[in-house]
């Protein structure tokens, strides 16, 4: 084994090593409303599960230089958000909102995604996903950084309400293959699904 103390590495070691390691990850592809009306979207892959009762997921916004980016301050400033997760048919356009926009333009516009009404919150979705939660922010916590302040948003979100395709969902499941979830490795590289297998879990 090769033992690598944390302290002593940059923040790009860092990076490198947990993006590297923790494979693969699922994307949210996250929309918020800012003050003026502009809705903005973003992916992101620090993103999983909290908790089944109540529902709920987080998602990780790094910052840029200690300052939030519009993904948290939007969330933070109205109390809601849309995960929706990134599939094969939706990947492309979703990869491309990751162009630094100034916070007056839409992300959702420049790539040609179509804007749905939410049922719950006032944050619109996105109607090429095939799965949007609406969220309300159950907590933002400030994490990380130093001297220039926080390095993330550790953003709660209660899924106040599912948006599921036909297409992917009956009888109380959703069908993985039909969803063609796509998740991220390191640098610029994606996976799909791949083979699955089962193991039963010991009583």
């Amino acid at each position: 084994m090769i033992g690598l103390d944390a302290a002593a590495l940059s923040d790009r070691e860092n990076y490198k090593l947990l993006i590297g390691s923790i494979v693969p990850r699922p994307i949210a592809f996250v929309t918020t409303l800012s003050d003026s009306g502009v809705l903005n979207a973003a992916p992101f892959s620090y993103f999983n599960i909290v908790s089944s009762n109540p529902p709920m997921v987080s998602v990780s916004v790094q910052r840029s230089g200690g300052r939030l980016k519009d993904t948290s301050r939007n969330a933070m400033a109205a109390g809601e958000f849309v995960v929706h997760i990134a599939d094969e048919s939706n990947i492309a356009r979703i990869n491309e909102t990751a162009a630094n926009l100034p916070p007056e333009e839409s992300e959702v516009a420049l790539v040609g995604l179509t804007p749905v009404p939410s049922a719950k919150v006032s944050v619109p979705g996105v109607a090429e996903a095939k799965i949007r939660m609406e969220c309300v922010l159950e907590r933002a916590i400030p994490l990380g950084g130093g001297e220039s302040g926080p390095a993330c948003d550790l953003m709660i979100g209660r899924v106040v309400y599912f948006q599921l395709s036909e297409e992917v969902y009956a009888n109380g499941y959703i069908d993985p293959v039909k969803l063609g979830p796509v998740a991220r490795l390191a640098g610029s590289a994606y996976a799909k699904l791949g083979e699955t297998f089962s193991i039963e879990r010991p009583v």
